[in-house]
């Protein structure tokens, strides 16, 4: 078997085999656990370190993680066992905690079908489906012809698509589907797409079939085929132990595997990270721009090195097109490290690229710190680019949730170091991802024109403010799903639904669910706040869901959208609106939302929940400096 892939942008830990022995009796084991999971561990540490978590967590100890744990079944045809302390370690990576199920062998549609199953005992939160070559082709006989052959992939596409319908009818869960290993041997060679009775080319044409039919269905794809291709087939697949133990994926592959499905199981969850942090000597361009000056730096054309800067900023700006944030945390003198974006014909990155640009003599952990305020989302949602193995080793040690990558020292090959790494992994792109960058930095001039008012209500009458709503809708479901998912600190019950679970919403005649957007003199906000309400058998109205982007606090925008859900409730028969308050360790600073706005604080808890109740009868009035309608 060649090499197998690594996990080569984590950091080698050389005491990992100790660091797992001493984790039973580490003060804190789960966040030791963590820790070295986001090291470059193998086949056997991994296993290792699944083994002794296991044994030493449980779902109690998560505390202040604030995932939500997951429920995985992994339904496939082959065998998939070695493959789930890999899975689980790859997801303890993200701060998430998963359960793993297997059928057993070649008994997935058994299973999905029959009620009293263990997997249906199971009720697996997300299926992970993963079919091997020889499973999928079985059907391709020698000598079909052309129409024959269409026909036979069709009917393996056709069974592929009862198995998801089958789970989502018994489980309404969010399903993944692996892309094939094609493991298959050629017949004709390069031209093997004109042999209508290739097994290999079958495959080929199967995964293609499968984004296609993904995207119609709602199913989300682990794209291993690609994987395949970059690194090689026997890097991933080893015949010899396919025949004796019809293992599909290698076990010296099971690591990155484990990291392809944690990576979107993290995505579903709002995990993903939102913002790239660069430094910029000899990480953006070659040279130091303090001591070299504006001629004396390289990058662009002319020169390879030169190239490979520029292709680091290509990346960082196709990035920034699909709405991954821009930051810079460097060591400089500010106006010195602005000349380059400012001056330097071959610069791609412009200052107006960059959301935030911090840079000063502070040590870099500050200085993110700083970034993520200044940007108001978490120092998880961060990954740090940086040349300098001592830069890269303070930040892991001071800011652990930081995602800072082993970067290559040759630049041209950071670009694919970021996208191997899966940091900005994601689901679907919205017109919203498309134009946060610019949300961010028009969010910017905001706060500095706040800083330079000294009478608020003057400020934000003068922002021209419009809430414009509108009901859940197919055009914004994926955007309404990923700010369930991954908004946390104004969020009053923090519950997370899947796509299947918004659309109900929209088919309930008793629950309304408003998606609203911000407007100003800047620009447009993008969508910032999500409602669920539903109608209880009491007349009241639950407040099932609210939150709203922190990019608008401060503005008064809370009292609008009472009005709003008022409105609705109204609408609906209620005759009292009940706000139910759930902590957790992100979203204090509403624990105080619904006393401030007239709720009636009629229980609390001892673990920090509590429920307000407003009467209906009671006027509500709209903020009077934002304007309000229907889109």
């Amino acid at each position: 078997m060649a090499n197998a892939p690594q996990l080569h942008w984590l950091p080698i830990e050389s005491e990992v085999r100790r660091g797992i022995k001493m984790l039973a009796t580490a003060s804190d084991p789960l966040k030791a656990a963590i820790a070295l999971a986001n090291t470059r561990l193998d086949f056997l540490s991994t296993n290792a370190l699944d083994d002794i978590v296991r044994r030493v967590c449980d779902v109690e100890h998560l505390g202040e993680i604030g995932t939500r744990p997951v429920r995985l079944a992994i339904l496939g045809s082959s065998t998939l066992s070695h493959l789930h302390a890999a899975i689980r370690v790859a997801a303890l990576r993200r701060s998430i905690w998963i359960t793993t199920y297997e059928t057993a062998y070649g008994q997935y549609l058994q299973e999905l079908m029959d009620p009293d199953s263990g997997l249906h005992q199971f009720n697996p939160t997300t299926i992970l489906f993963s079919f091997d070559a020889h499973h999928v082709a079985r059907n391709v006989d020698r000598a079909l012809s052309s129409q024959d052959a269409e026909a036979t992939l069709n009917s393996a596409l056709d069974r592929i698509r009862h198995c998801w319908a089958l789970a989502r009818r018994s489980f309404q869960c969010t399903i993944l589907q692996q892309t094939v290993l094609n493991s298959l041997p050629t017949l004709l060679g390069s031209n093997e797409h004109r042999l209508p009775d290739s097994r290999r080319y079958m495959v080929e044409k199967l995964n293609f079939a499968l984004r296609l039919q993904a995207d119609e269905m709602g199913v989300d794809l682990m794209a291993l085929d690609a994987h395949v291709h970059k690194d090689g087939v026997l890097a991933w697949h080893d015949p010899a132990l396919w025949h004796r133990s019809k293992q599909d994926v290698a076990p010296p592959a099971a690591p990155l595997y484990g990291d392809l499905v944690a990576r979107l199981i993290a995505a579903q969850q709002g995990r993903s990270a939102k913002c790239l942090v660069l430094d910029l000597d000899d990480t953006i361009w070659g040279g130091t721009i303090g001591e070299d000056g504006l001629d004396g730096i390289v990058v662009g054309q002319g020169s390879p090195l030169g190239e490979g800067f520029a292709a680091v900023q290509a990346y960082a700006q196709s990035l920034k097109r699909r709405g991954v944030i821009l930051a810079v945390c460097s060591k400089n003198d500010e106006m010195t490290a602005a000349i380059p974006f400012e001056k330097h014909p071959e610069m791609l990155l412009r200052r107006e690229d960059v959301a935030c640009f911090c840079v000063n003599w502070n040590d870099k952990a500050s200085n993110l710190r700083h970034v993520a305020r200044e940007l108001n989302i978490g120092l998880e949602s961060l990954v740090f680019v940086d040349d300098s193995p001592f830069e890269r080793a303070l930040v892991r040690q001071e800011l652990p949730m930081v995602a800072v990558p082993e970067v290559p020292s040759d630049p041209a090959l950071v670009p694919q170091t970021l996208a191997d790494a899966g940091y900005f992994e994601s689901l679907a792109v919205t017109d919203e991802d498309r134009s946060r960058a610019g949300q961010y930095q028009a969010n910017t001039v905001r706060s500095l024109l706040a800083d330079t008012s000294t009478d608020l209500d003057s400020y934000l009458q003068s922002l021209e403010m419009e809430l414009r709503w509108k009901h859940f809708d197919r055009i914004g479901l994926e955007r309404v799903v990923q700010l369930i998912n991954k908004t946390n600190q104004f969020n009053l019950t923090t519950l997370r639904y899947t796509r299947e679970d918004v659309m109900a919403v929209m088919e309930d005649s008793s629950a309304f669910g408003l998606q609203l957007r911000l407007i100003d003199r800047f620009g447009d906000n993008g969508i910032i706040a999500i409602i669920i309400g539903r109608l209880q058998g009491d007349k009241d109205v639950l407040i099932d869901t609210w939150l709203m982007s922190c990019r608008v606090l401060g503005r008064g925008v809370e009292q609008s959208t009472l009005k709003l859900i008022v409105d609705h409730a109204r609408a609906l028969g209620a005759k009292r609106l009940v706000g139910d308050f759930r902590p957790t360790s992100k979203n204090k600073m509403v624990e105080d939302l619904y006393p401030r706005l007239g709720f009636d604080i009629v229980a609390t808890y001892d673990d920090g929940c509590c429920i307000g109740v407003l009467d209906l009868g009671v006027s509500v009035l709209a903020n009077p400096l934002i304007k309000t309608r229907e889109i």
